[in-house]
């Protein structure tokens, strides 16, 4: 498949997803005179957001960025030409405090964030004939803000939206001891996947589970409390850590990215359905 850039796509194959008239279906690579004739209100823009936070000592600080941007692609080739969707550019920077002791670590504040998902569903509606917007997540820091935000969206600019959290599909039926919250097996498999040259292998080793993972379940992960925590909490990370990298592999990382693009479908026919008569 031919991708956004001309990429042939490894995994799906040569197909006729990709009209001749115009080069791919990422919405900068088209003219204005393409947006114009191509995108129709039905159509569905797909817009990543990732982050740019530390990931340990072995996966880039743009960890996120990078997964995002895969996800959104893999679903651009696969349903692409199915449901009429449009790949918009990713939104690098996210909302990251709980990684702000980290050098390198670039983090919106909410104030920030709101103001720029606002700004963009604004240009959007302006700009773009399509009303659906699918957000693909690619930093659990961004959910609640982003759930918040898509009532905005909906309300404010006229935008069918949802939000699909990738991670959680990658999550599903995982046979893992650990709790895969950020740099772990799951994020590592991915990046070994997707971006192999960007994973420090060797620096993998010298990581060691979860040193409580109790307090993880307690402090991050339980449903009825909300409180807020860093990745440099000993009790809940292991050098930024919280998972088991040492059981990555690219295999993988290539079967969740499989599972997350097949479940985006069903997501993406529900907002098509999910969208007003009139709009």
């Amino acid at each position: 498949m031919v991708l956004p850039g001309g990429v042939q796509d490894k995994e799906f194959g040569p197909t006729h997803i990709m009209a001749a008239d115009f080069p791919s279906r990422s919405i900068c690579e088209l003219t204005y005179l393409d947006v114009q004739s191509h995108l129709k209100a039905s159509s569905i823009l797909c817009l990543p957001i990732g982050s740019i936070e530390q990931h340990g000592p072995h996966l880039p600080l743009n960890t996120d960025a990078v997964l995002a941007t895969e996800y959104a692609r893999r679903i651009v080739a696969r349903w692409g030409d199915i449901h009429d969707v449009w790949l918009l550019p990713t939104l690098n920077i996210g909302l990251a405090r709980e990684h702000e002791w980290a050098p390198g670590t670039l983090s919106l504040s909410v104030q920030g964030m709101t103001m720029l998902v606002h700004e963009l569903g604004r240009s959007i509606r302006r700009s773009l004939p399509a009303r659906n917007l699918a957000i693909v997540n690619g930093h659990g820091g961004n959910r609640g803000i982003l759930e918040a935000l898509a009532q905005d969206l909906r309300s404010d600019c006229g935008l069918h939206v949802c939000i699909m959290h990738p991670a959680v599909w990658a999550e599903a039926d995982s046979e893992t001891v650990a709790a895969e919250i950020h740099a772990g097996r799951n994020e590592t498999s991915m990046m070994l996947a997707a971006a192999p040259h960007l994973v420090r292998r060797e620096r993998i080793a010298q990581l060691r589970s979860v040193p409580d993972e109790n307090a993880v379940r307690a402090k991050i992960l339980d449903p009825a409390v909300t409180w807020p925590w860093t990745t440099d909490d000993g009790r809940l990370a292991d050098l930024g850590v919280i998972g088991d990298a040492t059981a990555a592999s690219a295999e993988l990382g290539e079967t969740l990215l499989a599972k997350i693009t097949e479940a985006a479908g069903g997501v993406l026919k529900q907002l098509l359905e999910r969208q007003r008569p009139n709009s």
